[in-house]
Formats: C-alpha cells, sequence, structure tokens
C-alpha cells in the first residue's frame, strides 16, 4: 500500500511545554530542540518521527481510568517494568492504582496524561 503521508510528530498539549518536553526527554532520551519557540517545544529526533509541545493554558488531565475520557495516549518500550517504572517514577510520573494489565504500566505524566511502559516482545500494548 502506498502511504498517503509520513508521521512528523504528535503534538501533546499542554500549559507548560517546556517542562513537559523535559519531562519526556528524561524518558525517552531525545533532546529538547534548541530552535524551540515559545508556545512550541519539540524533541529532537534527528528526523525521525518526535513528540512536540504546544502551550494551551486551559488544558485539563483527562479522568483516567474513567470509561471515555482520554483522547490518546503513548506505549513506551522498556526491557524491565520494574527498573523502568523506577525510572519514571524518579522523573516525575506517578502510578495510578488502576493497573489493568501485566505486561505493561499505566503512569500519568507531570499535567496527568497517561501513557504506557510496555514490556519489550510483548504481544499485549499499554492499556490506559
Amino acid at each position: 500500500m502506498t502511504p498517503i503521508a509520513r508521521l512528523q510528530l504528535t503534538a501533546i498539549d499542554t500549559p507548560d511545554p517546556y517542562a513537559l518536553a523535559r519531562f519526556y526527554s528524561a524518558l525517552t532520551g531525545l533532546p529538547v530542540a534548541e530552535d524551540s519557540e515559545d508556545g512550541w517545544v519539540e524533541l529532537d529526533a534527528g528526523g525521525a518521527p518526535t513528540l512536540a509541545f504546544q502551550l494551551a493554558p486551559r488544558k485539563r488531565a483527562p479522568a483516567w481510568p474513567e470509561e471515555g475520557a482520554l483522547q490518546f495516549h503513548l506505549d513506551l518500550e522498556v526491557g524491565d517494568l520494574d527498573i523502568g517504572e523506577a525510572a519514571v517514577l524518579e522523573a516525575g510520573a506517578t502510578k495510578p492504582e488502576t493497573q489493568p494489565g501485566t505486561t505493561f504500566r499505566v503512569f500519568l505524566d507531570p499535567d496527568g496524561n497517561p501513557f504506557c511502559l510496555v514490556l519489550a516482545g510483548s504481544d499485549d500494548v499499554g492499556g490506559a
């Protein structure tokens, strides 16, 4: 199948683009792009699809795990869930009580957006 388009980036609305960019930079190892502008911050993935953070002063966190509360979430692959969990908690994530799977874990970023750490090699996908 011939693609219509190539994924350039995923933009995440946030009241504080620089803070959320630094958080995801710590998780992914991608540096914050030096040419970021006020209200728009990207991670530098060297031309590969990346994450961007857009100023949205009135953005509110989704009410996960409430049914229908999510708009999207990121799945980030790790080799060890326990080591990954310790690292994301140290970076500023929180772990909600509700954990719907065994091969992935749900966390909340500093803005309250859910994301999953998924065990590498697992057929399961995150279930936030």
